[in-house]
């Protein structure tokens, strides 16, 4: 498979995921003020939500939900923004029609044809419709690629920027939206974002505590959000794409890096997981920036072309 090609898959993954669990992030965001679960006060929960998303907000006035959602829901320019990772998705979909489903292209650019008239209706009416258009059209294109696709490289360099974005975001909305000591309320709106509510109630008997909200997010091996399976869902790819010898243990620099992350949370003390999670978050997302970055090398990245000198010819 061309390198183009195999960066294109990677990316459309990682967009599409950003897309979900960015709007996902912004509806838990957009309820919690709405029930006044946040005790920082709005000012001071929508500076934080946007340095956790890595965006930069005006300092010289207060802000509010309309200003989170501009940034983060409805720019076309803002690489964080739902509706920019969409656009993003589609432009790199564009060029690798040959090797997608008609149905996953279609999906796409239905989707960036629509966004325009969504964001101004929800500029007039308010964010829940928007944010709800970004979870079914991003939840149709999941559903397309996995009973469109084969499984073959390009499937999995797709999987991949989805695994490896999914753990990404995760990480970042327990960052955004953990509140020690907050009320029940603040909890199930958290499992609500991921996803994750009614699975989190059929596997601990309808027990809503904080510490098995974490442990479910960070631990589940079942649950396809929790960072462990996403690491565990990338650290098998990358071993199909670079698999290892019959006898030696090495492995390219992504696998190990991904491998040490979920290795990290696999055998970490449950009753700890708690009070160690902002340092445990952190390790995670410096370790998917490495993984990225190894990936990049390994697969895309290539060598420029040797330049014979004059005197090499002569």
């Amino acid at each position: 498979m061309l390198s183009r090609i195999a960066e294109s898959l990677y990316w459309i993954g990682r967009y599409v995921e950003r897309a979900d669990d960015t709007g996902r992030i912004l509806d838990s965001h957009v309820h919690g003020r709405l029930y006044g679960l946040d005790p920082e006060g709005v000012d001071a929960g929508c500076r934080r939500l946007l340095s956790v998303m890595g965006a930069d907000g005006p300092t010289d006035r207060m802000l509010g939900v309309a200003d989170v959602m501009e940034t983060l829901g409805y720019s076309s320019e803002q690489p964080t923004s739902a509706a920019g990772s969409l656009l993003a998705a589609r432009e790199s979909a564009r060029g690798v029609r040959e090797v997608i489903s008609a149905e996953m292209w279609e999906c796409l650019n239905a989707t960036s044809l629509r966004l325009p008239g969504e964001r101004s209706l929800a500029r007039r009416r308010g964010p829940d419709g928007f944010l709800a258009f970004i979870r079914r059209r991003t939840a149709l294109f999941a559903g397309y690629v996995d009973s469109t696709m084969s499984r073959d490289d390009g499937w999995k360099f797709l999987v991949l920027g989805r695994s490896l974005e999914r753990v990404d975001m995760t990480a970042r909305l327990l960052s955004a939206e953990v509140r020690w000591g907050a009320p029940s309320a603040a909890w199930v709106l958290l499992l609500r974002s991921c996803g994750g509510y009614e699975a989190y109630l059929r596997s601990h008997r309808g027990r809503l505590t904080p510490d098995g909200v974490v442990q479910f997010l960070v631990l589940d091996r079942l649950f396809p959000r929790s960072l462990l399976h996403a690491l565990a869902e990338a650290e098998q790819v990358l071993a199909t794409l670079e698999p290892e010898s019959d006898r030696s243990a090495v492995v390219g620099r992504a696998h190990r890096i991904v491998g040490a992350a979920r290795a990290t949370l696999a055998y970490s003390e449950p009753r700890a997981l708690t009070e160690e999670l902002p340092a445990k978050l952190k390790d995670v997302q410096r370790a998917m920036t490495a993984a990225h970055d190894a990936v990049a090398d390994r697969f895309f990245r290539q060598a420029l072309p040797v330049e014979w000198s004059a005197e090499a010819l002569s």
